[in-house]
């Protein structure tokens, strides 16, 4: 047993792929003031915007830095559906991303909210309605993935919604931060030790 050093602008990250291969009893879907809108053809500005909103203060930044060719190419597929999760006044409060291009199988690519609705019950909220759609007829999985920059409370939410853990990998990055694809200050709960180009530019 050991400890294996990273360079000061990489991050390590544990992942933790979680399924679930039968469909869930159905249940009430809890009462929220949010909606879920589709977005069926989503622009992409417009889609990294809410991927930032969302995920930025858990270093989420894959598809902001992703061509866009290669973002449309997933995002504008007929089988990945993407919505935003709006509240009364309309605004984009969080975003949920299903992707059943393999058949037999749906991943919840992306599914969260801004962290100002944390711990309200919402969370519940977007799960029923994510497992709701995911089990379309023909599927027989439906899985997730998290990791040790998420909220810490993300592993425990999957499991009490039906989930089951089944692998973990060991995920190792350049941190987004000293990429200047986030700013310095962005998830100031992971130490951020490299000077990047977003530091110079102060």
């Amino acid at each position: 047993m050991g400890l294996t050093p990273i360079p000061d602008d990489q991050l390590a990250t544990i992942v933790t792929t979680l399924e679930m291969t039968a469909r869930p009893a159905l249940r009430p879907i809890p009462e929220s003031p949010l909606h879920l809108v589709r977005w069926e053809r989503p622009e992409p500005e417009k889609y990294r915007t809410l991927f930032r909103r969302v995920g930025g203060p858990w270093l989420w930044f894959s598809r902001l830095v992703m061509a866009e060719a290669d973002l449309l190419a997933i995002i504008r597929d007929p089988d990945v559906a993407v919505f935003a999760v709006v509240d009364g006044r309309r605004i984009e409060v969080g975003m949920l991303e299903l992707d059943f291009r393999h058949p037999g199988q749906c991943e919840l690519s992306y599914v969260g909210l801004v962290p100002d609705l944390a711990g309200q019950g919402h969370g519940r909220w977007l799960m029923a309605h994510a497992l709701a759609l995911a089990w379309r007829k023909q599927v027989a999985r439906v899985w997730v993935h998290t990791c040790t920059l998420d909220h810490p409370a993300a592993l425990g939410f999957y499991r009490a919604s039906g989930f089951t853990p089944v692998r973990r990998t060991i995920e190792t990055f350049t941190d987004p931060r000293a990429l200047g694809v986030l700013p310095p200050d962005a998830a100031p709960q992971i130490p951020y030790l490299a000077a990047g180009p977003a530091d110079r530019r102060r």
